[in-house]
């Protein structure tokens, strides 16, 4: 069972909130460093164990910074995600680059950063050689269909629009071979936010058995095997973190007995885990602006959905605490709501709280991955600004909130007033 607590007090919100006024997120840098050591340690068994940070979790590029002193490397999606890396330093190599439905464009920055291009369709093998020419090393990512269960945010694989079949990648492999590609990758994604350790270790496994099949049969040597990310955290104070030893063990058990006895080279271990390094480190901080008795008890705060879109989206939980008020026995019951004109635009439903007034802080937990990166302008509402907590207690903005500028920015005001309507009354 985890123990929600928050890394700083009323006072120290208070403090803060002089500044940066709320809504706004904050991350523990210190939380996030020793989390980020204690993953790498549970996989130091693999001389080549690199864990490539999931940057859609947490686009924000002093967090990536962070990361990247503590040897992480970077999961990149997209072009701006590519961009991201490229301007803190994590090019070549230490980017992986996983995308679907990718625009030539992308490819082609891609391979110009020297990144690991993982492919996601067999079509697709073509496609990059056409756009950007096959690199010298390419990965796939496996699909492996009624192999594998997935879980309620991927749904099950034989849905999913990711990846190869187990054909498909037996006849991908043999095309590059032909193409003259000598170095060879694997990869597999097909869970979110799961708390499992086994999971992970028969995962590894499938990838494992597959490189012996493959590399057998076509005679090609495999670099690496990604068991890709999906490491879950305790959103809910019952659940358990993932046991990262368990998994590290499990999955270095695993290697032994299929990769060591198959007689093949060594194999670098990647990951790439985004929600679990910062997820748990990050919080949402709001103030109470209104209550409202109707039918039932409603907490309005200065935050809403575009600021963590998670409990709307999915009916996620997220911890909520009243700060100065940690002690107080939880006897009220609220719905915790934001302003959006959308009635599920809502932290919490029927929440056991402390009794709560105007102007009280309000904390919500495990904001710090898929929380202000999935924030959006719906409602004409402005993102909050992002502000990261150092290990020697200080507070820097390491993203300023949108202004009303901002929404406006991409829209040509001077062009309206010229613009005609032509619809006849």
């Amino acid at each position: 069972m985890s123990k929600k607590t928050l890394p700083f007090g009323k006072e120290k919100l208070e403090e803060i909130i002089e500044t940066y006024p709320t809504p706004f997120h904050i991350y523990d840098e210190k939380a996030i460093v020793e989390n980020a050591r204690a993953l790498k340690a549970a996989f130091s068994w693999n001389k080549g164990f690199h864990e490539y940070f999931a940057v859609k979790a947490a686009p924000n590029p002093f967090l990536m910074k962070i990361l990247k002193a503590e040897g992480f490397g970077a999961d990149c999606s997209s072009l701006p995600e590519l961009m991201l890396a490229e301007e803190i330093g994590v090019v070549g190599e230490d980017i992986m680059f996983t995308s679907n439905d990718t625009p030539a464009d992308e490819m082609i920055k891609a391979k110009k950063l020297g990144a690991i291009i993982n492919l996601d369709d067999i079509s697709h093998i073509e496609f990059l050689e056409k756009s950007a020419g096959l690199p010298e090393l390419v990965c796939f990512r496996y699909n492996p269909g009624e192999l594998k269960e997935g879980n309620a945010i991927i749904g099950n694989p034989t849905d999913a629009k990711y990846g190869f079949t187990k054909e498909q990648l037996f006849e991908g492999y043999k095309m590059l071979k032909d193409k003259g590609v000598k170095r060879f990758g694997i990869h597999t994604m097909v869970a979110s936010n799961e708390l499992n350790p086994i999971y992970f270790i028969e995962t590894a496994e499938i990838l494992f058995n597959l490189v012996v099949e493959i590399s057998n049969e076509l005679d090609i040597t495999f670099e690496f095997v990604n068991i890709g990310g999906g490491i879950g955290i305790p959103y809910k104070p019952e659940d358990n973190a993932v046991d990262l030893n368990i998994a590290g063990q499990g999955i270095k058990d695993a290697y032994e007995r299929i990769i060591e006895n198959s007689g093949l080279p060594e194999l670098r271990l990647y990951m790439e885990c985004g929600r679990m390094v910062t997820g748990p480190y990050g919080y949402l901080v709001n103030t109470v602006r209104h209550i409202k008795e109707t039918y039932k008890t409603f907490i309005g705060l200065d935050g809403c959905m575009a600021d963590l879109m998670r409990p709307a989206l999915y009916g996620a939980y997220h911890h909520i605490t009243v700060a100065g008020k940690e002690d107080q026995p939880a006897e009220c019951t609220y719905d915790v709501t934001g302003s959006l004109c959308e009635n599920n635009d809502k932290f919490a439903i029927d929440r056991k709280l402390p009794a709560i007034e105007i102007d009280d802080l309000i904390v919500i937990h495990d904001a710090g991955a898929h929380g202000h990166a999935m924030g959006f302008n719906y409602n004409g509402k402005l993102r909050s600004a992002e502000l990261l907590l150092r290990t020697d207690g200080s507070v820097v903005e390491i993203r300023r909130a949108e202004t009303e500028a901002d929404y406006f920015a991409t829209l040509d005001f001077r062009a309206l007033k010229n613009f005609p309507i032509t619809m006849e009354k």
